[in-house]
């Protein structure tokens, strides 16, 4: 297992808080993101997330980077899963210690912001009545429409 990693497995989180767990750390906060049945008013069936592995998992290692510049003492351990995933299961893990909680908690929301940003993964909204790919390359549509 890798600090920063696209898995096609189940993934434990427990592992990647091992991988940032030192002596030094105080805090410890872990983000999981799951597949969620009903996205605004649509139920989905389960998503099917794609990615370039090699530049996504420089991504991922870069976003771990900017964190340990940014909040000194911080660790951090991501991995995103892809292929089929059902409601419920676990896309997405970021485990990040810190001395102080303040830092964990705001290292990790910034890490799903910049994944979002700027990781090559798409994943494809599979619905009882359709799929869309959703990803960086469309975005929602601004003002009152969700």
């Amino acid at each position: 297992m890798k600090q920063y990693e696209i898995v096609e497995h189940p993934i434990d989180t427990d592992a990647y808080v091992k991988q940032v767990l030192h002596p030094g750390a105080g805090a410890v906060t872990v983000f999981t993101g799951h597949v969620r049945e009903w996205t605004h008013g649509i139920r989905t069936l389960y998503l099917a997330y794609e990615a370039y592995v090699p530049m996504a998992e420089k991504k991922l290692k870069q976003i771990g980077e900017e964190i340990e510049s940014r909040w000194p003492g911080t660790r951090t351990a991501i991995a995103h899963r892809i292929g089929e995933l059902q409601i419920s299961d676990i896309a997405v893990v970021i485990a990040v210690s810190s001395p102080h909680r303040k830092a964990a908690y705001e290292a990790n929301e910034y890490a799903i912001e910049r994944i979002k940003e700027m990781v090559p993964i798409w994943k494809k909204e599979i619905w009882e009545n359709g799929e869309e790919w959703v990803g960086t390359q469309h975005k929602k549509p601004s003002g009152g429409e969700q």
